[in-house]
C-alpha cells in the first residue's frame, strides 16, 4: 500500500502534467486561431482563389486527413467537402497525379497541334477545321473547342489571318524569283573621285548573283541596254511562274518592265521606301562591301569591275552559304582526305580552302 506522502506526492504529479497539458493546449489553440486569422487576410489580399497542385494537395490530405472532422475548423484554403473528395481520391488512387481535376478534360495534345497546324498552313474558319478533323476520324472536338485552341495560340479568326503577307508572297514564288538593285562605290579616276554604280540580279532559290556592269551614269537607256544582254542568262527552264522584283527607282522605266514581260516576266514593284521587302539583294550588297569593296581603294572603272568580277566569281562558286547549309552554291565532289590548300586572291582578301 502507498504511504499518504506518496500518494499525495503522486497527485501533485498528476496535476503538474495536467496543468502544462492545459498550457500546451491553450497555447496551441491561440497560435492556430492567430494563424487562421492571418491566413484569411493573406487570401483576401491576393484577391483570387487558389488552386493546389498535385502534389500540394497530397501534403495537404497527409498531414490535415489525421485531424478527422477538426480539419472543418481549420482548413480554409477550400471546403471541407472538397477536402473529403481529395481524401477519397487520394485513398483510391494512391497517386495525386491521377487524382481527378475539376472542368472537361484538356483536348488530347496531339489534336491541339493539329488544329494549329491546320490554321497556319491554310486560311480556314473554324467550321472549315472542323470538318477536316471529321475526315481525319477526329470527332471530339466543337466549333467552340477549336475557337479556343487557336485563341490560346495567338491566332487570329479567318478573315485576319488570311491576309497575305509579304514572307508567303516570296515562299510561293521562290523557285522562279529574282530581285535587281544597284550599289555604288567611289572610284578614283583622272579626274578625281567619282562615283560609280553597279547594276546586279539575284536569284532568290540559288543566291547566284549576276551582275550586268557599272557605270556613272546609270539613265533608263544604260540600263535597259544591260538588260537585254543579262536576260538570256536570267531566263529559267523550269515551269511556273518567273517573277522579278524591283524598287521604284526612275532608272526602271516602262520599257525595263516591258523587256521582263515580253520573256515571260511578271515584274513586281516595290512600295516606296521600303528595302526590307528587298533583302536579299539588300543583304548581298552589304556582303560584296563588307567581304570585299570595303578593303579596297579603287584606281579607275577597269579595277572595279576586276574586283566585282572576282568576288562574283568566288561568291558563286565556292563561297560557304549558311542560308544553303553552309555549302557552296555549285555542288562538287570534295574530297575527305588530302592535304589542306589554300587558293587566295585579291591580296588574300578571298580565300578558298580545298584538299589537294
Amino acid at each position: 500500500m502507498l504511504s499518504y506522502w506518496e500518494f499525495n506526492q503522486r497527485n501533485v504529479f498528476s496535476e503538474l502534467l495536467s496543468f502544462l497539458g492545459r498550457m500546451t493546449q491553450e497555447n496551441l489553440t491561440r497560435q492556430i486561431q492567430y494563424l487562421k486569422v492571418e491566413n484569411e487576410i493573406l487570401r483576401k489580399r491576393i484577391g483570387r482563389s487558389i488552386r493546389p497542385t498535385p502534389i500540394e494537395r497530397r501534403k495537404l490530405v497527409k498531414f490535415g486527413a489525421p485531424l478527422g472532422k477538426e480539419i472543418r475548423n481549420i482548413i480554409s484554403i477550400v471546403t471541407y467537402e472538397t477536402f473529403l473528395l481529395w481524401v477519397r481520391g487520394y485513398k483510391r488512387n494512391k497517386d495525386p497525379e491521377k487524382i481527378c481535376k475539376r472542368g472537361r478534360p484538356k483536348t488530347l495534345e496531339e489534336i491541339r497541334q493539329l488544329v494549329v497546324r491546320l490554321a497556319k498552313e491554310n486560311a480556314w474558319g473554324y467550321v472549315r477545321i472542323l470538318g477536316e478533323l471529321k475526315k481525319l476520324g477526329i470527332n471530339r472536338l466543337s466549333k467552340t473547342s477549336i475557337k479556343n485552341i487557336l485563341k490560346e495560340n495567338n491566332l487570329d479568326p479567318a478573315p485576319q489571318r488570311s491576309k497575305d503577307t509579304w514572307d508567303s508572297f516570296i515562299k510561293r514564288h521562290f523557285q522562279t524569283l529574282w530581285a535587281c538593285d544597284f550599289f555604288n562605290k567611289q572610284v578614283l579616276t583622272s579626274l578625281g573621285p567619282r562615283m560609280f554604280f553597279v547594276l546586279f540580279f539575284i536569284n532568290i532559290k540559288t543566291r547566284k548573283v549576276y551582275v550586268t556592269g557599272s557605270t556613272q551614269y546609270p539613265n533608263q537607256e544604260w540600263v535597259n541596254k544591260q538588260t537585254r544582254n543579262i536576260l538570256p542568262f536570267l531566263s529559267s527552264n523550269k515551269s511556273g511562274k518567273k517573277l522579278l522584283i524591283r524598287d521604284r527607282d526612275t532608272k526602271f522605266s516602262r520599257e525595263f518592265d516591258e523587256l521582263f514581260k515580253n520573256d515571260g516576266f511578271t515584274v513586281q514593284k516595290l512600295p516606296f521606301m521600303s528595302p526590307n521587302m528587298n533583302a536579299y539583294a539588300e543583304s548581298w550588297v552589304g556582303t560584296i562591301k563588307r567581304e570585299c569593296l570595303n578593303h579596297f581603294i579603287v584606281f579607275g572603272e577597269r579595277h572595279l569591275r576586276y574586283l566585282i568580277s572576282e568576288y562574283v566569281k568566288h561568291y558563286n562558286e565556292t563561297r560557304p552559304h549558311s542560308s544553303m547549309g553552309n555549302r557552296p552554291l555549285e555542288s562538287r565532289l570534295t574530297k575527305n582526305t588530302g592535304e589542306i590548300k589554300c587558293r587566295s586572291k585579291l591580296g588574300g582578301i578571298i580565300r578558298h580552302y580545298y584538299r589537294g
